[in-house]
């Protein structure tokens, strides 16, 4: 059991906050430099603009955590909430610089956002980490109980022989001849924007395991405020869209952001097919044609990081055909406020 040698004193902080921003992003880079070497450096710019945009608006409200005449930032967290969906819920995030570990900030930090969390009206807490015994124990220690493993798979695009692809690809088109692929760089077209959004909820049938969640909802409102951050955050976004060619309807999409703040990096957002119209190969269709469309338009892009559920078993052999390697596994954990 870790002692705690000097109180921990936990303050608010936002993007603003330009000395708080760039020591949260160094302690971020280092804490991941230890659980997660391969995810790419986190810079004071990158840090500032999630926390000033979230992922769709909504925002993270953020705290950091010093010693007693000293600044230097020793422990980070979060309280993460939606209004839009999930409003029992909270997720909150520990960091602790790994120079500083086993003294117990981690757990003062800890209790700081749950107390918040609580204070906002939320019942269920969850909580996450890199795959460790440290993060069970700390976890567990803490009464949360583990629901969900997220698997992270990088993609080292240059690396993909587009030639090797192409029968699979080919094949693919056959069992999708009924649809029509259409590529969309940056926001959603007007005109586009409610058919979007309801095709974006086919998501909502990933797998979810043992975790207390509804189903998230997405409104083109939403839709609109998720590509406003994104574009705010330095995001290019590629979207794919598979369209039934008979009815017009939208039956799936892929969407990859591109970062600029961070070169060579990108993010698989959202891969879904709704359910009336999977059966096609639909969904590695969209994937293989995100390929091929980001080695033409975005030729500096090196890494693609995408996370599914390891229960996902359709989703993971789709991104082992295009070759995602596993990097790690994100415990995701549970407990009642």
């Amino acid at each position: 059991m870790s002692t705690q040698t000097l109180p921990l004193v936990v303050r608010p902080y936002g993007p603003d906050d330009r000395a708080a921003v760039a020591a949260v992003a160094a302690l971020q880079t280092a804490a991941s430099t230890v659980d997660a070497p391969w995810e790419p450096p986190v810079t004071p710019e990158y840090w500032e603009l999630r926390l000033r945009h979230g992922w769709d608006g909504e925002v993270p409200r953020t705290y950091l955590g010093t010693l007693p005449g000293d600044d230097r930032v020793v422990a980070a967290g979060e309280v993460g909430t939606s209004e839009w969906d999930n409003r029992h819920l909270a997720w909150l995030s520990v960091h602790v610089d790994p120079a500083h570990r086993r003294q117990g900030y981690g757990s003062t930090m800890l209790a700081h956002l749950r107390a918040e969390a609580v204070a906002l009206g939320r019942t269920i807490l969850g909580l996450d980490g890199w795959e460790s015994e440290a993060t069970r124990a700390f976890a567990e220690r803490h009464g949360y109980q583990q629901k969900y493993v997220e698997a992270i798979r990088r993609q080292h695009l240059p690396s993909v022989d587009l030639d090797a692809l192409e029968p699979a690809y080919a094949e693919a088109l056959v069992h999708a001849r009924d649809y029509e692929l259409v590529r969309i760089a940056g926001r959603t077209p007007p005109e586009l924007l409610d058919a979007v959004a309801a095709m974006v909820v086919a998501i909502n049938d990933a797998p979810t395991d043992e975790l207390d969640i509804e189903d998230e909802v997405y409104p083109p409102e939403r839709v609109a405020a998720y590509e406003t951050a994104q574009e705010a955050r330095g995001n290019r976004l590629y979207r794919v869209l598979a369209r039934h060619r008979v009815t017009g309807e939208l039956a799936g999409h892929t969407v990859v952001a591109v970062e600029s703040l961070r070169p060579g990096e990108a993010g698989q957002h959202d891969t879904s097919v709704l359910r009336a119209h999977r059966g096609h190969r639909l969904g590695y269709l969209l994937k293989a044609e995100m390929v091929r469309w980001l080695r033409e338009a975005e030729p500096g892009v090196v890494h693609v990081e995408t996370g599914n559920a390891a229960s996902n078993n359709h989703m993971i052999a789709v991104n082992d055909e295009l070759g995602y390697e596993l990097a790690g596994n994100i415990l995701c954990f549970q407990r009642d406020a």
